[in-house]
């Protein structure tokens, strides 16, 4: 683990903090997704063999034994899981978008029309550990949302715990599939996975590479990278909390970023001795840094910067917390450990990363709805909104939308008279 200054980190790691996807892995991937559109079911097979090493047959793509995953749980497992999802479900209620009407002009109503899309599909990585915890943060914005039909998508050596909450979340349907391949059978539908109408979750490189090309065709939340925290802090007597954070994000996968960014140099030589030692269990801590910051107004500018997917702020100033811009999720305080937000705070862990968090959100309900305006104009409105209507239809010489509008103020002056 580094300790940078500011000015080092900006001149040699600030480049290095976005990687892009390499464009070979595009060809890879385009590759199969033209497989799966082209020869749905068999494709899945043969890459759910070649990539994942078990073989199945058509019948088993779709998983039919969630409600015997269900009770398979103990009652104290169902108890954690279900108070999980309550606090989530609570938190997603609230942002809601409220109906709203709004007059723009005498006699012109606007009406914000929110309705759920019809179908989503959710992905739910693989690996040694069941993410039933990724399951509960797309699936429950997704049924408070009302989405007609929920599909989930795993590779096939999933745990049983998946099955267990997709059933206690009435999700539709479960396919055993992954990788990019998974992507492709979501967005063009294969003879058994159906099509959806927009793809959630993160995933590998290839399911995040996958999701970038289908979202021609359906839409996807954001594309996903490697897990990431920033933690800020000044002083903290138990600085092995913060060490433990950081190790607790760096086991997500062996590409995960952690960082510290602290004025402190006491508090950076405890946190680095601390995680020495580490690095053979967690290889994504030779990516940790630890960065040296004058003041805070510049660890403000750098935390900006870095625009990080969980920041854990140790420091009691409002004015220092309301200046940070560009976060996906923002802990603060001591007793808010990111591990929190990962399962059960009821805050969303499906976050912007690679920088994503300047532009994007986390995954909510909204991700879920569609907007439509519906508009009202009276006789009166007509008359009130026209000539600016005409005007600006000249500037664009737009000929008909002149007349669209002056045919209909010919006939009232007529009823007029």
């Amino acid at each position: 683990m580094k300790i940078l200054t500011y000015k080092d980190y900006q001149k040699d790691y600030q480049l290095e903090a976005f990687e892009g996807i390499p464009e070979e892995i595009f060809e890879k991937v385009r590759k199969i997704i033209s497989d799966v559109r082209d020869r749905g079911d068999q494709a899945l097979l043969e890459y759910t063999e070649k990539f994942d090493g078990i073989k199945l047959s058509k019948d088993e793509i779709k998983v039919s034994e969630m409600k015997e995953a269900f009770e398979s749980l103990s009652n104290d497992v169902k108890t954690s899981i279900l108070n999980s999802i309550n606090r989530i479900k609570k938190y997603q209620e609230n942002l809601l978008p409220k109906p709203l009407t709004v007059s723009t002009a005498e006699g012109v109503f606007i009406t914000a029309k929110y309705t759920p899309i019809s179908s989503a599909g959710i992905y739910i990585p693989g690996g040694l550990s069941p993410y039933v915890s990724t399951v509960i943060m797309a699936a429950v914005p997704a049924k408070v949302a009302k989405v007609k039909r929920c599909a989930i998508v795993t590779p096939p050596k999933f745990h049983k715990e998946i099955s267990a909450i997709a059933y206690m979340l009435q999700v539709d349907e479960v396919y055993r599939v992954g990788g990019a391949q998974a992507i492709a059978a979501l967005a063009y539908g294969t003879e058994s996975v159906r099509k959806v109408e927009k793809i959630v979750g993160p995933g590998n490189i290839y399911v995040t590479a996958a999701k970038i090309l289908v979202s021609r065709d359906v839409a996807i939340d954001m594309p996903a990278g490697p897990s990431e925290l920033v933690i800020y802090a000044e002083d903290l007597e138990e600085y092995e909390w913060l060490a433990m954070d950081l190790l607790a994000q760096a086991e997500h996968d062996a590409r995960a970023r952690v960082m510290l960014i602290t004025p402190s140099k006491e508090l950076a030589k405890n946190v680095k001795e601390y995680l020495e030692g580490f690095e053979e269990e967690l290889p994504s801590l030779s990516n940790a840094l630890i960065i040296l910051v004058k003041n805070r107004d510049e660890a403000v500018k750098l935390i900006n910067e870095i625009a990080p997917e969980h920041l854990e702020v140790i420091c009691e100033d409002e004015d220092f917390i309301s200046r940070i811009e560009n976060a996906g999720a923002i802990f603060i305080g001591k007793y808010s450990p990111t591990a929190l937000g990962d399962y059960t705070v009821g805050s969303n862990h499906i976050l912007p990363t690679m920088g994503w968090a300047r532009r994007s959100s986390p995954l909510s309900v909204l991700d879920f709805m569609k907007l439509s305006e519906i508009i009202r104009c009276t006789k009166d409105g007509l008359k009130f909104l026209a000539k600016d209507a005409i005007t600006l239809a000249k500037i664009e010489n737009m000929k008909y939308h002149e007349r669209s509008i002056s045919i209909r103020m010919m006939n009232n002056k007529k009823d007029d008279e």
